[in-house]
């Protein structure tokens, strides 16, 4: 029988040491701050490639103030607590956006929150006719509404959770199958996410649901008969065509094959450098 009340317990499965009742810094930590307007404080993660794949796409179409520095936040050592973090985003979570560009500074987090606030100022991936306007958002929204139930839910009860429970599996995979469903019946339609154009509706679902439909996330790809949506396979594709995407998956990434990973980006260059040490033949050392 559960309490009445909660009460701290032994907090149990693979995030136990960071997850905790409250909020608030636990430990004094400035964050680092580089030479240009935009600092990211992030981790490759679905949520964090959002914001690194829309700053690739913005700086692609050649809008210089973009140009960011990426910083790696190692969540599982709790960086996100830091307090110069917890400045940034008092709910601890990646990505975080500081925006040094304006008189003082603009703090802007939640990924859905940074898509928008960087389309509006860059005034790119974002429709202005009212109408395709809110259909973008719309997409948008949805996606900060469902994934819960693809990484929270589901996610954590198929791969994390410390015992497998039959009932919240089957329960969140329902739900990520209609997900699923919803998103292939868009794309039978549409080219894009929210119509014709690439906006950050795509970019927004594209790390989630893109990974998921290519077998990469919790390794469940069979389970969930991801195959079967044949429209997301296609826009999927299309999207790990494009040179932005490419880059935008590869910053503060750090699983996976080391070629991919650019723990860190503060140049453009940094991916030339990358892939230039990455192609290099090792070295036999005595």
């Amino acid at each position: 029988m559960f309490p009445r009340r909660y009460g701290p317990g032994t907090s149990r499965g693979q995030f136990a040491n960071i997850n905790r009742p409250i909020a608030g810094p636990t430990h004094d930590k400035e964050l680092p701050v580089g030479r240009h307007p935009l600092q990211l404080y992030s981790l490759g993660t679905p949520n964090g490639v959002k914001v690194t794949v829309m700053l690739e796409e913005l700086l692609a179409i050649g809008y210089s103030g973009a140009e960011y520095d990426a910083w790696l936040i190692k969540i599982g050592n709790g960086d996100q607590f830091g307090s110069g973090f917890v400045t940034v985003n008092p709910n601890s979570k990646i990505p975080a956006l500081l925006d040094r560009s304006a008189p003082t500074p603009i703090h802007v987090f939640e990924s859905g929150a940074i898509l928008l606030y960087l389309a509006e100022k860059f005034h790119a991936f974002l429709p202005t006719e009212a109408g395709a306007r809110a259909e973008c958002l719309s997409w948008l929204f949805w996606q900060m509404g469902s994934a819960p139930y693809l990484g929270g839910g589901f996610g954590h009860f198929y791969a994390y959770a410390p015992e497998k429970i039959e009932y919240a599996i089957d329960r969140f995979a329902m739900e990520v199958k209609r997900q699923l469903d919803v998103l292939d019946r868009r794309l039978a339609q549409s080219e894009y996410i929210a119509g014709s154009t690439y906006t950050i509706a795509d970019i927004a679902i594209f790390p989630w649901y893109g990974e998921l439909a290519k077998g990469r996330l919790y390794g469940a790809g069979e389970f969930l008969s991801v195959k079967d949506c044949t429209n997301v396979q296609r826009w999927v594709d299309a999207l790990l065509e494009r040179p932005a995407v490419k880059r935008g998956r590869m910053v503060n990434r750090v699983y996976g094959d080391p070629s991919s990973q650019l723990h860190e980006r503060h140049e453009a260059s940094d991916f030339d450098t990358k892939l230039r040490i990455s192609s290099q033949p090792e070295v036999e050392r005595p």
